[in-house]
């Protein structure tokens, strides 16, 4: 099982979408069963349980896990195909966000197009790279800071957008034959938390 895969066709996104199949898709991420099993933890017919799973085994969500006895019947166990998804914006293709329409480095609905080109490129990049069987090279830095203030974030960034132009300049070869395009997304917004309430106007700006 993949620890996280990226749905990109709108129809398996659909089917995801649908709350009983989502809630199938969590109960086979945490390991096999059967329609009979399922049915019991959602409380619904075995014959609608067979339904839903038939539909998400169409779209690759669910695989067989194997099978087994039980009486006269044999039962197939059912396992989900990644412990978690994530929607591609492929999976709305006409209406997908669009970073080059616009560019607003203090904007937060800019960096959320950036996230999602993000999640569209590298689901692509693990498609094409699971398909030729090789190992795709990406790298990844998450961490938290706290500013005392407006005015530190304010030099935080300036420093960090100097530096990093720096490697870029540094390191870039655009002229290289044989070279490779990398794609650089640095991010800086307030961390989340669950019990936080909904960020200020101040915060915002």
């Amino acid at each position: 099982m993949l620890d996280v895969t990226v749905i990109e066709d709108p129809e398996a996104a659909a089917v995801s979408l649908d709350p009983i199949r989502a809630r199938l898709l969590a109960e086979l991420a945490a390991g096999p069963a059967s329609a009979a099993m399922l049915a019991g933890q959602v409380g619904l017919p075995r014959q609608k349980v067979n339904y839903h799973l038939k539909a998400l085994e169409r779209h690759g969500l669910v695989e067989l896990a194997g099978e087994r006895r039980k009486g006269n019947v044999t039962e197939r166990l059912m396992r989900a195909t990644a412990a978690s998804y994530v929607i591609s914006p492929l999976a709305l293709a006409a209406v997908q966000p669009d970073p080059d329409r616009f560019r607003d480095q203090l904007s937060a609905r800019w960096l959320l197009a950036l996230g999602a080109r993000l999640v569209r490129d590298v689901g692509q990049l693990i498609t094409g790279a699971a398909k030729a069987r090789k190992r795709l090279a990406t790298f990844a830095l998450d961490g938290e800071v706290r500013f005392a203030s407006a005015a530190e974030r304010a030099a935080f960034i300036q420093e960090m957008t100097a530096g990093v132009t720096a490697l870029i300049r540094k390191y870039d070869a655009p002229d290289t034959e044989g070279g490779r395009d990398h794609r650089i997304v640095l991010a800086v917004h307030p961390t989340l938390k669950e019990t936080e309430p909904a960020p200020t106007q101040t915060e915002l700006e």
